[in-house]
């Protein structure tokens, strides 16, 4: 009993970057209500219209009367054992009493890179009973390392139009025959009824090979993700939820905003994604309060920057989104309270997991907003406050012993400084203000930096006639020139 739940549970909650299941949704079939314009299965006294300029496969189940049939130009019917058409006799079809003409709709639309169009399982016993995983949009998609299954007996039609042309699979299981070779695959591939069921410029390279990394594989479909998230949203992209929470959090890989929780976690070579997933399932997806919580684990690329302005490209993380299924002001509560629940375990435990450093961020539906607790980012905001106190302390100790200087001020602006109230007056024949150089506000400030004694050193005769200082010549310079 308790390998079963496990069992459930890790088909529920979990979605792992190692090689899962990947079924196509959509098919073609004749005895598919919604392939249909009236939503029903064409009967007796119906007139079945195909569009002659498409392309179609089409698989027939089972044996059909019908008044009339228009077939289009180019396509195909897949017969199963005992299926057929026959012409209506004119009998009675208690189900048909008024004919119509039904027409078959258009399957050109549908495209491989819909996560929408895709069901994911860690098993083919899942896949039967319906037990899907949870991931990022671009994992719903098939990754480099899953093994991808278009139904026995089903017909489809897909769009397989890919960035990167080549669709890198594990294997891929057609009409019933797997193909994990490159040369059988291709062999099919040239079929007439491949034709008919795919088209687009992408073609298919079966790996064969599993993940050997413990750490988990990238999907592979990061430079897929602008052509996954128009084929989910329409070209328009408008089409994300509203959600309720006060800072939606986005998720590496996900086209739209989630209210829940993210967390990011840097990793030593011992660390074993399929382990720390069994912790985090027996620790607390087992839990009854977390019983509507689900959780995607999985390692992506995830954008670096120093002190959060400078860009210096990409790690590899392993992120975990956590959502529930509260809605309104409570969306995202209790898979916020999960994810504080794991942030407190990994301070005990994280180090036995391989677990180096880890990032917390939440969508908090109260006034307070989100936050992110981040180990690295505390730590370069203490360095670079450190490097910036270094440089200022060099550049006083070097000031101090003669090696630099920094402009010279005003003698008036210093007296000011020093206490002394009595103005003094300034001839307005004598010199003018150059801004710069003798800018008020800066020398005030600048006047703090070195000794009295050596800016009454710097200061110029201002009987001498020269109402400016300029830095570029020292005071010996300038009286030898007056002279």
């Amino acid at each position: 009993m308790k390998s079963l739940s496990f069992l459930l549970l890790s088909s529920q909650f979990l979605a792992v970057s190692i090689a899962v299941y990947k079924q196509w949704i959509p098919n073609t079939n004749f005895e598919n209500a919604s392939n249909w314009d009236k939503d029903r299965i064409p009967c007796a006294n119906d007139v079945v219209l195909f569009k002659d300029n498409k392309v179609i496969s089409v698989f027939v189940q089972s044996t059909h009367s019908l008044k009339d049939v228009y077939l289009p130009l180019n396509g195909e019917f897949i017969m199963a054992s005992g299926a057929g058409f026959e012409a209506f006799d004119g009998s009675l079809d208690p189900g048909c009493d008024t004919g119509s003409e039904v027409m078959f709709t258009d399957a050109e639309e549908y495209k491989w890179h819909d996560p929408a169009l895709w069901h994911a399982a860690s098993s083919l016993e899942d896949l039967e009973q319906g037990k899907y995983l949870f991931s990022v949009d671009e994992e719903r998609v098939p990754c480099q390392h899953d093994d991808v299954i278009f139904q026995p007996e089903t017909s489809f039609r897909v769009n397989i139009d890919s960035s990167e042309q080549m669709i890198h699979l594990q294997s891929i299981s057609i009409m019933g025959q797997k193909f994990t070779s490159n040369e059988a695959l291709a062999e099919y591939m040239q079929s007439g009824s491949a034709k008919l069921q795919f088209h687009g410029n992408g073609t298919f390279q079966v790996l064969n090979d599993r993940c050997a990394d413990k750490s988990g594989c990238d999907c592979g479909n990061a430079k897929e993700h602008q052509r996954i998230c128009a084929a989910l949203l329409g070209d328009s992209g408008d089409r994300c939820p509203a959600l309720e929470c006060k800072n939606p959090l986005q998720p590496v890989g996900h086209c739209c905003t989630i209210c829940g929780a993210i967390i990011s976690l840097e990793y030593t070579p011992q660390f074993d994604i399929g382990r720390y997933r069994n912790r985090l399932l027996h620790a607390f997806l087992t839990l009854p309060k977390y019983a509507g919580v689900q959780m995607a684990i999985s390692k992506v690329q995830k954008g670096q920057s120093f002190l959060g302005l400078v860009p210096r490209g990409s790690v590899p993380v392993i992120q975990i989104v956590l959502i529930d299924d509260k809605a309104g002001s409570r969306m995202g509560t209790n898979a916020e309270q999960l994810a504080e629940d794991i942030m407190n375990d990994m301070a005990e435990h994280g180090a036995s997991y391989g677990i180096v450093m880890d990032n917390v961020q939440v969508a908090t539906s109260s006034m307070l907003g989100g936050h992110s607790v981040d180990g690295r980012t505390i730590v370069e905001a203490v360095f670079g406050l450190l490097l910036g106190l270094l440089v200022i302390g060099v550049m006083l100790l070097l000031c101090r012993k003669g090696t630099i200087r920094l402009p010279t001020i005003h003698l008036a602006l210093l007296q000011h400084r020093m206490g002394n109230q009595e103005p003094v007056e300034e001839p307005g024949d004598k010199g003018f203000d150059n801004p710069m150089f003798d800018t008020a506000t800066s020398k005030m400030e600048l006047s703090e930096a070195c000794s009295t004694e050596e800016v009454m050193k710097e200061m110029p005769n201002k009987d001498s006639g020269i109402y400016f200082v300029n830095p570029l010549y020292d005071e010996t310079e300038i009286s030898t020139a007056m002279n």
